[in-house]
C-alpha cells in the first residue's frame, strides 16, 4: 500500500526553519515563524496563563471526555470575546476546536456539507494554510487581491475580482492584522465589503487569528461586529495561539451565526458530527487556561496591550531605519500596517541574499515577522536591506 504513494511535497517555510536552525551565525535573525518573540528572543508562557495552569492542577479532579464541542464555558467566553454583548450571542454557535486550523477545516466541512459547490474565495497574497484546507474539503478555491494603492487598501480591485464570485460562495476576511501583508480593512471598507456580499449572497468566513495585535481586543473585532448585525449567515474561525501565547496547546473556536434557531441548531449539529468523525473531542489543556482567563481577563488583556504595542514599536524603529538608509518610499507602507506581518517590497533573489549574506531569515514573498525581531536587531535590518537594494 504505502509503495503508491506521491512523494510528499516539503513545505518551504519549515525548510526555511530547518535552514535557520543550522546557520551557525550567531547574529541570524529568524522572521519565518509567525510567533511573538519578547526582548530575549523567546516566546514566553504569560504569567497570567502560568497563574492559570497552577490554580488548575490545584483543583483538578478528573480529566475524563467531554463532548465533540469541548469545553462550554470556553465557548460562552470566546463568543463574547468576538461578539460583545449584543443580541448576536442568541443566534451564534461556538465550538472548541484544535487550533485556528481546525475551526477552518471544520467550517470547510460544514461548508461542503450545506453548498458542496461553493467555491471559497481567500485573499492574495494570503494565508498559505488557506487554500489547502479548504481543497482538502472538496471546495473550489479562488482569489481576490490584496494589495495597497496610495498607502492604502485597493477596494477596487477586491471589488473587481470577487465581481465573478457567485451566490453562495464564500469569501474569507482577515479580521484583523493581515497574514501576510499587515494591510488591515478601515471600518468604512468593512461596511462597504458587507454591503457588497449582501447583495450578491456572498457568505463571510472571518479569520480572527491575531485579535489584539492590531489596535487592542475590542477594537480588532468591530469589523466582525459589525459584518454579524448585518449578515443572516455568517461564519467564524478564531484562534488563542497569540492572543494567549497558547500555540502548542492549540485552543481554537468555530462560530456560526444564522438567521433562525432552526439553521443554527442543523449548522452546530454538523459541526459537531465532523469534529466527532476527526478527532471525537478537542484537547481540554488550553481552552481551560482560556476560560479562566476570559472569566477574569484584565490581567490577560494587560499582556496582550504590551505584546502589541512592543510589536508597534519595532515597526516604527524599523521604518525610521529604512528612512535613514534612504530606501524607496514603499518601505514606508509598513509603518501604517498592523499585527506581526508584513511584506518587504524584496523579489525572492533579494530575500535569498538577505538569507546567505545576513543570516536574515523571512519568506520569498518578502514576508517577515516584526514580532520575531529584537530592538538590537532594526539597524542591522535596515543596513542589510539597503544592501540588498542598492
Amino acid at each position: 500500500m504505502l509503495a503508491n504513494l506521491p512523494a510528499a511535497t516539503a513545505d518551504p517555510l519549515f525548510g526555511l526553519v530547518s535552514r535557520f536552525h543550522a546557520d551557525p551565525r550567531p547574529d541570524k535573525i529568524d522572521m519565518v515563524i509567525g510567533v511573538y518573540r519578547d526582548e530575549t528572543g523567546q516566546t514566553p508562557v504569560l504569567p497570567s496563563v502560568q497563574r492559570a495552569e497552577q490554580e488548575m492542577a490545584q483543583a483538578a479532579t478528573t480529566k475524563t471526555y467531554r463532548t465533540p464541542r469541548g469545553n462550554d464555558d470556553f465557548n460562552a467566553h470566546m463568543a463574547e470575546l468576538l461578539l460583545g454583548q449584543g443580541a448576536e450571542l442568541n443566534r451564534q454557535a461556538t465550538i472548541q476546536t484544535v487550533g485556528g486550523t481546525g475551526a477552518l477545516r471544520l467550517l470547510a466541512e460544514l461548508i461542503s456539507v450545506a453548498n458542496p459547490s461553493a467555491t471559497v474565495w481567500s485573499t492574495t497574497p494570503g494565508y498559505v494554510n488557506h487554500e489547502p484546507l479548504m481543497r482538502a474539503a472538496g471546495l473550489n478555491f479562488a482569489t481576490y487581491r490584496w494589495t495597497m494603492v496610495a498607502g492604502a487598501l485597493d477596494m477596487q480591485a477586491v471589488f473587481d475580482d470577487l465581481a465573478a464570485a457567485q451566490q453562495g460562495d464564500v469569501v474569507i476576511i482577515h479580521g484583523c492584522c493581515h497574514n501576510p501583508t499587515g494591510i488591515d480593512l478601515p471600518l468604512a471598507a468593512w461596511q462597504e465589503l458587507s454591503e457588497f456580499c449582501l447583495r450578491r449572497g456572498i457568505v463571510p468566513l472571518i479569520d480572527m487569528a491575531y485579535q489584539g495585535f492590531g489596535r487592542g481586543l475590542g477594537q480588532d473585532a468591530e469589523g466582525l461586529r459589525m459584518m454579524a448585525r448585518a449578515h443572516p449567515d455568517l461564519l467564524v474561525a478564531a484562534s488563542c495561539s497569540k492572543n494567549m501565547s497558547l500555540y502548542r496547546e492549540r485552543t481554537g473556536a468555530a462560530m456560526v451565526l444564522a438567521e433562525t434557531s432552526g439553521d443554527l441548531a442543523k449548522a452546530r449539529n454538523c459541526l459537531e458530527h465532523k469534529a466527532r468523525a476527526s478527532y471525537s473531542m478537542p484537547p481540554e489543556h488550553g481552552a481551560a487556561i482560556a476560560a479562566r482567563l476570559l472569566a477574569a481577563p484584565e490581567p490577560w488583556i494587560a499582556e496582550v496591550d504590551r505584546m502589541r504595542d512592543r510589536v508597534r514599536n519595532l515597526r516604527q524603529s524599523l521604518c525610521d531605519g529604512f528612512a535613514s538608509k534612504g530606501l524607496p518610499p514603499g518601505f514606508q507602507n509598513m509603518r501604517n500596517q498592523l499585527g506581526m506581518f508584513s511584506l518587504l517590497p524584496l523579489s525572492a533573489a533579494q530575500m535569498e541574499r538577505l538569507r546567505a549574506e545576513f543570516g536574515v531569515y523571512g519568506l520569498d514573498n518578502g514576508r517577515i515577522n516584526i514580532a520575531g525581531l529584537q530592538d538590537r536587531h532594526v539597524a542591522y535590518l535596515a543596513e542589510a536591506v539597503a544592501a540588498v537594494v542598492t
